[in-house]
């Protein structure tokens, strides 16, 4: 019963942090910068190394974290 209770608080505080994280990337809109060529900067060359490019990267562990808790607690222990 308790590891129930635990991971049930895990899984609003990754609810939390998953939401907040999705609200605070960017869109993936290029704009009117592509057509002249602009969307093609260092910037948008290196992401994975940019915050923008770390906040992806635990935008989908914690996506994966979500659904493995979600799977867990749906299960009758």
């Amino acid at each position: 019963m308790a590891v129930r209770i635990f991971l049930t608080i895990i899984f609003i505080l990754v609810s939390i942090a998953l939401t907040v994280i999705v609200l605070a990337q960017q869109g993936k809109d290029a704009g009117l910068g592509a057509l002249g060529g602009a969307g093609d900067t260092y910037w948008s060359k290196n992401k994975s190394r940019s915050v923008e490019g770390k906040l992806v990267k635990f935008t989908k562990i914690l996506a994966v974290c979500f659904i493995l808790l979600a799977v867990i607690l749906n299960l009758n222990f």
